[in-house]
């Protein structure tokens, strides 16, 4: 039996029309000699996904939670099922491009020297999601960007920290932190590193896991010659008449904020911890927890 080049994992939680979207965009792009296997890990949806993907997607590997386990976990479970050579963890609200997926995997046969890889991640205004292209949230790259310095000298290395921003972003180069929307490693290095970080209930779980694969000496592509279009925060978001918010989007936006310091508190104690002094952390925290308040 021929192997499977590439394993993709998609959680999903309540995402139907999305997660349709981007499961037809996988059938397009299967092109080129290459094998893959699609896994759909459903956090407990409470909508009809579970139903549509049995109907409509018999190709897909359905694992279904009776609760919601969160990002980290739920990416776990597929983990622990796949069968490729590499492993791409992608987000259901995002849309492959029907060249996507075999350029990244020859540029993952071609490059050996890197063992992660992300294309450009695009939000569905063209912009790039600067999610996609980081470096580690150091107290200073984090008060660089908080205090807006980054955006007054995006081609400077010392205040361009946190996005890496004079980095070309039409070239092919080394980064530090890439997004879980897209995010592709090799089996044989995910075995090293090790599962996601559970107690990363959603948010910062790509950086802790960038951060430990760095830790290991592997090193991390930022691979622009294709990309997929994220339609960031549409996950969960239910709008009302008008396109007005509803209570119910502004409750899961106040539990986003809450997720986002809390998981971020805990990359800095998990990480920080011994590197930098108490003050220096918890005035890092402050500021994102500022930044929250001021931020949708």
């Amino acid at each position: 039996m021929r192997k499977i080049d590439l394993s993709i994992i998609i959680v999903n939680y309540n995402t139907v029309k999305l997660l349709k979207n981007l499961l037809e965009s996988i059938r397009r792009s299967r092109i080129g000699n290459f094998k893959i296997e699609v896994l759909v890990v459903d956090n407990a949806s409470s909508d009809s996904s579970v139903t549509i993907i049995k109907k409509e997607y018999p190709e897909v590997k359905l694992i279904i939670n009776r609760t919601n386990l969160g990002y980290a976990k739920a990416n776990n479970r597929g983990i622990r099922q796949v069968q490729g050579a590499c492993v791409l963890l992608l987000n259901s609200d995002t849309l492959l491009e029907k060249e996507t997926l075999l350029k990244m995997i020859n540029f993952m046969n071609d490059c050996k020297e890197f063992s992660v890889a992300t294309c450009t991640v695009k939000l569905p205004d063209g912009k790039v999601d600067p999610s996609c292209h980081r470096g580690f949230p150091t107290p200073w790259a984090a008060f660089t960007y908080f205090s807006g310095l980054e955006n007054f000298f995006p081609q400077s290395r010392l205040f361009g920290q946190y996005h890496q921003t004079w980095k070309d972003l039409n070239t092919m180069h080394e980064i530090d932190v890439i997004s879980g929307a897209f995010f592709m490693i090799r089996k044989s290095v995910l075995d090293k590193v090790g599962l996601l970080d559970e107690r990363f209930f959603v948010y910062a779980e790509d950086v802790d896991f960038c951060y430990r694969i760095r830790t290991l000496g592997q090193k991390i592509a930022y691979f622009p010659e294709t990309k997929v279009t994220h339609f960031k925060k549409s996950s969960g978001r239910a709008r009302g008449k008008g396109n007005k918010i509803t209570r119910k989007e502004q409750l899961t936006r106040k539990m986003a904020k809450q997720y986002f310091f809390q998981t971020m508190k805990l990359f800095y104690d998990k990480h920080y911890k011994d590197k930098y002094p108490w003050i220096v952390r918890w005035l890092v925290l402050l500021g994102i927890l500022i930044m929250s308040k001021i931020k949708e």
